[in-house]
């Protein structure tokens, strides 16, 4: 198998390129997706190859931009369109709530939408007001949309593929914060698609559970390292990848077999995934339970400028904290 180790990036362009060669209906629209090649640079490149018409600079008006993807998917294409920022994906919430997630069951099935928007999220980057946000819960909110976060560059590139090939719309947030600063083995001559809908056990364990998703597993990964040397610990550690629907499945099996559950995310903590992972255990694996469950999480403000930014995402020693509080329960 032929691999090349590449970045976040670079294996979601790998995706763009793979996808539009194979099928030409697939499209990429969005401000500075054409000639410069994205703000992030993740289109880069696919103008000279699939031309202006698949590779589409827009105005800057993110309405149009989804409106517009609406229309195309609607019509039969499958268009790619990028938010720069998630931050501003609000002006086109309408497109969202309105048509995008209402058109299969407004038409009785006789139109799809297969489309997917991209957006970088979370913070981490030292990044501007607007451009720092983590509020993927709002749209888990939302019937009828896939919600979908990546937390390294191998599966950016299978989910990827899964959401442009899907039939239904899909929001798919990639964590700027990991965007080049992780590399990963690519197997670039397979067609690797990961299923929407199913969590990834990042490791397999038994002493206790870690759920987590997006940049915070390499956080929680890397916080885990050292104990699990030093205390002879042995975490499971589940990687959510869809964030709507959940996959409860893996999440209520793991927490059957271990008992003691932490879950970690950048998002802010009232209403956030973790509050309906705990609402799911509740319900379907409470008497397997032996401490209660813990959540380490962003708080309820809006996201800090840079000065105070590191303050608000998790990190280890709140992880550790947490864990410590389930083992000794």
């Amino acid at each position: 198998m032929s691999t090349k180790r590449l970045t976040m990036v670079e294996s979601l362009n790998l995706a763009l390129f793979e996808e539009m060669r194979r099928d030409p209906n697939v499209l990429v629209l969005g401000e500075d997706v054409g000639v410069n090649g994205g703000v992030f640079r993740v289109t880069k490149d696919l103008i000279k190859e699939f031309g202006a018409d698949r590779s589409v600079d827009t105005p800057l008006a993110e309405e149009a931009i989804i409106g517009a993807s609406f229309g195309l998917a609607v019509y039969g294409k499958r268009p790619v369109c990028e938010i720069q920022f998630d931050g501003f994906i609000f002006e086109g919430f309408d497109q969202i709530e309105s048509h995008m997630r209402r058109i299969r069951m407004r038409s009785r099935g006789s139109f799809t939408c297969p489309m997917v928007l991209r957006a970088p999220c979370g913070g981490g980057i030292r990044a501007l007001e607007h451009h720092n946000e983590s509020a993927e819960m709002l749209y888990c909110h939302i019937p009828g949309v896939v919600v979908v976060m990546p937390s390294g560059p191998r599966n950016a590139r299978a989910l990827l593929k899964a959401s442009i090939r899907s039939n239904d719309p899909v929001i798919f947030f990639e964590p700027k914060a990991i965007y080049r600063s992780i590399r990963e083995d690519i197997p670039v001559d397979h067609d690797e698609v990961a299923p929407l809908g199913k969590a990834h056990i990042a490791r397999p364990g038994s002493q206790f559970t870690v759920i987590t998703y997006g940049p915070m597993l390499k956080v929680t990964m890397d916080a885990l390292k050292k104990r699990i040397e030093e205390k002879n610990w042995d975490p499971e550690v589940i990687d959510l990848l869809t964030l709507s629907p959940l996959d409860n499945e893996t999440i209520l099996e793991s927490v059957k077999k271990t008992g003691r559950v932490v879950i970690v995310h950048e998002a802010p903590r009232t209403g956030g995934i973790a509050a309906e992972i705990i609402a799911r255990i509740n319900e379907f694996a409470f008497f397997n339970l032996q401490a209660p469950i813990e959540r380490v999480t962003g708080w309820d403000t809006p996201y800090p400028f840079f000065a105070r930014e590191l303050t608000y995402i998790p990190d280890a020693p709140r992880i550790m904290n947490a864990i410590e509080n389930v083992l000794k329960y």
